[in-house]
């Protein structure tokens, strides 16, 4: 991705390494390790069925995306876990968590309209499809489920 196309999407080019960082289970299963504490790299290497070299490959992504980092304890390299990165993700995640819980929450009060429609006309012929004028509330008018103009 270059960074005109993560410029326009709205995504720090920091955040794409961070989840690139994430993407592979054996760097995620280092960052948990080292969430009990800093570690060498023998330490780190121990539960893992690759080698040394491939660990601090691994090691050297985690630092290039700033979730890692590592100094020297008189013969050993520590890495320590680095929270900075993974709030900013997070941060950037919570943005999509509201946005998504605003929508079910217009689709829950939409079911809880039909139903108290179809509870009220239980006498009549029912059909079991909303009004045309309940569906606006779920179709989303400029495209971006927005139906009150907000950029939540």
């Amino acid at each position: 991705m270059t960074v005109a196309t993560t410029a326009l999407r709205g995504t720090p080019p920091d955040l794409d390494d961070t989840f690139a960082a994430l993407a592979d289970p054996t760097r995620r299963a280092i960052l948990e390790r080292l969430m009990e504490g800093e570690a060498s790299v023998a330490e780190l290497t121990e539960p893992f069925d690759i080698s040394q070299p491939a660990i601090s490959k691994h090691l050297k992504y985690l630092e290039r995306a700033g979730l890692v980092s590592r100094h020297r304890d008189a013969q050993r390299r520590m890495c320590r876990l680095e929270a900075a990165p993974m709030a900013e993700a997070v941060a950037w995640l919570e943005q999509y968590r509201r946005y998504w819980e605003a929508n079910f929450r217009r689709l829950d009060a939409l079911l809880d309209r039909m139903k108290a429609g179809e509870a009220a006309g239980a006498g009549g012929p029912s059909t079991g499809v909303a009004a045309a004028g309940d569906a606006s509330d779920v179709a989303d008018r400029d495209g971006h489920g927005r139906l009150d103009g907000s950029d939540e």
